[in-house]
């Protein structure tokens, strides 16, 4: 057998970015505490889910804004420490499983209680994948990104600021369905259902464009109230436009609105 032959049946080196992705996926504690988020989240409180499929969406967001920034040049941070573009994608997906698990303890200073349960979980998920000093690099950036992901606080890496705006791009409609179902309507439902869909893709004078279609004009309180507040403070905002357009008539959400 040649040797072309015989390099073809040997395995491909996984790449870490996939080998951390599946230690999430099999590791019973984060199952365990994204189920207990959830019961915080929708059986509690009755706000929209914060586990799984938050955390997919996120994932989702977070890989996309990063492929276009480092595609038109931005700094990543970990290249502050040697590192390259696929660990600044292990950062923002770890960022994504984790900025949230802190509901599983309370709402209210979920970030905080995040950063306390984080470091046992990301050292159980780069166990075997990344060697030190990368591997504690890996833990700080995840850590800085979960920290600042919350609406005042301002991140210093690239990461930190995609983790951020992801999270508030978790927008569309399907998203407020629970507090809406439950009959409680709030501003914050009713403009959700508002986004149908979030288009991201390369601007024309930026290198992120963010087109969100609406059908209804209470989308608008998702974009100046929840998004304009992130981006504002994400170190992004010469990265990343928006925009935002009624598709078609505009469609009725809510026919009655009453309370006490």
């Amino acid at each position: 057998m040649g040797a072309l032959a015989v390099r073809t049946m040997l395995p491909m080196a996984q790449s870490k970015l996939n080998e951390v992705k599946a230690a999430i996926a099999r590791s019973p504690r984060m199952r365990t505490l994204s189920a207990c988020s959830n019961i915080t989240a929708i059986d509690r409180l009755r706000i929209n889910d914060h586990g799984p499929t938050h955390v997919r969406i996120v994932t989702r967001i977070a890989l996309r804004l990063l492929e276009l920034l480092h595609g038109a040049g931005v700094k990543l941070g970990v290249a502050d420490h040697g590192l390259a573009y696929e660990d600044a994608q292990v950062v923002v997906v770890l960022g994504a499983a984790l900025h949230d698990v802190g509901h599983a303890i309370h709402r209210p200073d979920h970030e905080l209680f995040s950063m306390i349960l984080a470091p046992g979980l990301l050292d159980e998920l780069l166990d075997g994948i990344y060697d030190e000093p990368a591997r504690t690099v890996i833990l700080a950036e995840t850590m800085h990104a979960i920290w600042t992901h919350q609406a005042e606080v301002r991140p210093l890496t690239v990461e930190g600021g995609i983790l951020k705006v992801a999270d508030a791009l978790d927008m569309e409609k399907g998203r407020a369905r629970i507090p809406f179902r439950v009959g409680e309507p709030t501003i914050h439902s009713v403009s959700a259902l508002a986004i149908e869909k979030v288009v991201i893709e390369p601007g024309n004078q930026k290198p992120v464009h963010i087109h969100v279609r609406m059908t209804n004009s209470a989308g608008i309180f998702q974009l100046d109230s929840l998004l304009k507040e992130k981006l504002q403070t994400s170190g992004l905002q010469e990265h990343i436009e928006v925009s935002a357009e009624i598709e078609g008539e505009e469609k009725k959400i809510i026919h009655r609105y009453a309370f006490g």
